[in-house]
């Protein structure tokens, strides 16, 4: 069975009731991987509406459709290039009203919020407003398999590993050369383990996945803002909530891309852990933090 299917810009150009309010959340499918666990996480997170691209129609089951129907809208866009996500996010700020909440991220990501098992994204993105923010730091943490005999692929959703140590941040730097205030590249999990079959611009960890749609607005390819103050992890007076983004992502071009794949062979170190699901396992590893919110 398939979702509704349009072509991304038509869709877009018409503007149509599916992203008239948000949160609105924009997911890039680039594979088959753990794609309807994908939307059916986001949907109970709570956000209004999911455009799922994809470069050809998704087909789920009839068991898997059943409770995305009326919710996720599949639009056709090749999302297999590179960067695709500069050329769909900047498209859909572009088509929604302004400053409604967006949120993007991949298949087989899964968001997480301080306290997301009992408060909707929609709850704890007014908190953040009201703190007069217009976007939200995530961290995008590494999952993998602890068996790449049984999961080939690194994906496994029963009883996936993360890590809990090996976190880092750097001083970010200007174009000419000066620190940029409240500004952070943070590191670690796999692309610091395996950075060396990551090219440079692979291996921070963080992503502005959370931010509000304004006029002139643009993503760029490295996944910060053209709006500067959007890439600020905190506001100049005290801390802010930050999220993380649980993903396969990396985890699965290790072992499927030619580049890497013949030395990838067990994920595993000392410091690999059990992922519990859980937005309070994050916390107390702090990676990600409540802020003001409690």
């Amino acid at each position: 069975m398939n979702l509704p299917v349009h072509d991304f810009g038509p869709f877009l150009a018409r503007k149509p009731a599916q992203i008239a309010k948000g949160p609105l959340a924009i997911i890039l499918i680039e594979d088959d991987k753990a794609v309807a666990a994908t939307l059916s996480h986001h949907l109970r997170r709570g956000f209004r509406h999911i455009l799922a691209l994809s470069d050809a129609p998704l087909t789920l089951t009839e068991a898997e459709l059943a409770p995305l129907a009326g919710k996720v809208t599949n639009l056709i866009l090749n999302t297999r290039r590179p960067d695709a996500h500069v050329e769909a996010v900047n498209a859909v700020i572009a088509a929604v009203p302004e400053a409604i909440w967006l949120y993007y991220c991949y298949n087989a990501e899964f968001l997480f919020y301080p306290f997301c098992e009992t408060r909707s994204v929609g709850e704890m993105l007014a908190f953040h407003s009201e703190e007069r923010r217009s976007a939200m730091l995530t961290y995008v943490i590494d999952l993998y398999s602890g068996n790449l005999g049984r999961h080939p692929d690194a994906v496994d959703l029963e009883q996936p590993l993360f890590d809990r140590t090996g976190y880092y941040a750097l001083g970010r730097k200007g174009a000419d050369g000066r620190p940029l205030e409240r500004q952070l590249d943070f590191h670690g999990g796999l692309r610091w383990r395996y950075e060396e079959l990551l090219p440079p611009d692979r291996r921070r960890i963080d992503r502005i996945a959370l931010f509000k749609a304004a006029p002139g607005l643009q993503l760029l390819p490295d996944h910060r803002f053209s709006v500067e103050e959007y890439n600020t992890y905190a506001c100049p007076w005290h801390h802010n909530i930050t999220a993380a983004i649980a993903s396969f992502r990396v985890a699965k071009a290790l072992v499927c891309n030619p580049g890497s794949r013949d030395h990838v062979h067990d994920m595993t170190w000392r410091n690999s852990h059990p992922f519990r699901w859980h937005s309070e396992q994050l916390m107390e590893l702090g990676l990600m933090e409540p802020g003001q919110w409690f």
